[in-house]
C-alpha cells in the first residue's frame, strides 16, 4: 500500500468515527421528550455535562496547564455550557423538525468563521453543500404544519452559531500534546458543567425529581451522547478540516428522522426522501475539496530548452 492510499484511508477511518457523534446525537430529540421531564433545558444540559466531565477527569487524571485553563474555559462555555440549555430549549420549544434544521446551520457559519478565524480561503464549494445539506434537511424534517416558537428559533440559531464558534476556536487552539482525547473533552464538559451549575439553580432551582426513565435518559446523554461522542468529535475537529467536519453535523437531524421512523411511528414521504438524498449528498461532497487544475506547461520555456 503506497502513502498516499494509507493517508486516505487513515482519513476516511477518522471521518467514519467522527460521525459517530452527530448521529449519536440525533438521539437526543426522542430521548428529551419521551424520556425526560419537560420544563427543565439547563437542568438537563447540566446533568448532562458536569457528571461525565468529572468521570473523565478521574479516569485521566489530567488538568489543563498555563493558558489552557482559560482555553478549555471558554471551549467549555461555548461547546457545552451554551450549547446544552439552547438546544434543550428549541427541542422543547419546536417540533424536532425545525429544531433540527436551525441546527443545520452551523456549517454555514463554521465556513464563515473558517476565513475570519483561521484565516483559510473561502471554500464555494463547502459553503455551497451546505446550503445543499440545509435545505435537505428542511424538506426531511419539517412538516406542513411546523409551528414556529420564535424564543425556540432564536435559542436554536444562538445554539448552532455558539458550537460554530466552539467547533472554529478548536480548530484554531488545537489540543495540548499531554492531554488525551478523553481528557481533552472531560476539561470542556466540565468547564461547561461547571459554567450551568449556578446558571440552572438561578432560573430552576434545584433539578427536578428523576425517575427511572428520565435516570435511564440522563446516562444516556452524558455517557453516550456526552463523554463518548465528544471524545470522537474533538479528535476528529483536531485532525481533519474544520469545514468537512461541521458537515458532518447534518448526520444528526437524519439520525433524528430515521428514529422517528422506527420509534414513533413517522413516515417519510417523497419529499423527504429527496430531502435525504439531498443531504446525504452535501456531507459526502463536503469531505472532498476539488481539485484546481494544473497550469499548462509553458511551451515557450521548453521550445527554448530545446
Amino acid at each position: 500500500m503506497n502513502q498516499t492510499t494509507s493517508g486516505s484511508g487513515s482519513t476516511a477511518a477518522r471521518t467514519a468515527l467522527t460521525a459517530l457523534a452527530p448521529m449519536v446525537w440525533g438521539t437526543t430529540y426522542v430521548v428529551t421528550t419521551e424520556l425526560l421531564p419537560p420544563g427543565n433545558p439547563m437542568s438537563a444540559g447540566l446533568l448532562r455535562a458536569l457528571p461525565a466531565g468529572l468521570i473523565a477527569l478521574v479516569i485521566t487524571r489530567t488538568l489543563p496547564n498555563g493558558t489552557w485553563w482559560a482555553k478549555a474555559a471558554v471551549l467549555g462555555v461555548l461547546n457545552i455550557g451554551m450549547f446544552f440549555p439552547l438546544l434543550f430549549v428549541a427541542a422543547e420549544s419546536l417540533p424536532g423538525g425545525v429544531a433540527a434544521t436551525l441546527a443545520a446551520a452551523q456549517p454555514l457559519i463554521v465556513a464563515v468563521l473558517a476565513v475570519t478565524v483561521l484565516g483559510e480561503h473561502p471554500s464555494a464549494w463547502r459553503f455551497g453543500w451546505g446550503v445543499v445539506g440545509v435545505l435537505g434537511v428542511g424538506l426531511v424534517v419539517i412538516g406542513p404544519d411546523a409551528a414556529f416558537d420564535v424564543p425556540g428559533i432564536l435559542a436554536g440559531l444562538a445554539g448552532a452559531a455558539s458550537m460554530a464558534l466552539g467547533v472554529t476556536l478548536t480548530k484554531r487552539w488545537g489540543r495540548p500534546a499531554e492531554a488525551s482525547p478523553t481528557a481533552f473533552a472531560g476539561w470542556q464538559l466540565t468547564a461547561g458543567g461547571l459554567f450551568l451549575l449556578p446558571v440552572t439553580f438561578l432560573f430552576e432551582g434545584p433539578p427536578p425529581a428523576i425517575d427511572g426513565t428520565a435516570a435511564l435518559g440522563y446516562l444516556w446523554l452524558g455517557l453516550v451522547g456526552g463523554l463518548a461522542a465528544y471524545v470522537l468529535w474533538f479528535r476528529g475537529i483536531t485532525t481533519l478540516p474544520v469545514t468537512s467536519v461541521a458537515l458532518l453535523g447534518l448526520l444528526s437531524p437524519m439520525a433524528a428522522a430515521l428514529l422517528g421512523v422506527l420509534l414513533l411511528d413517522q413516515m417519510l414521504g417523497p419529499i423527504q426522501l429527496l430531502g435525504f438524498a439531498l443531504s446525504l449528498a452535501a456531507i459526502a461532497a463536503g469531505q472532498f475539496s476539488p481539485r484546481t487544475r494544473s497550469p499548462l506547461p509553458n511551451l515557450t520555456a521548453q521550445r527554448t530548452a530545446r
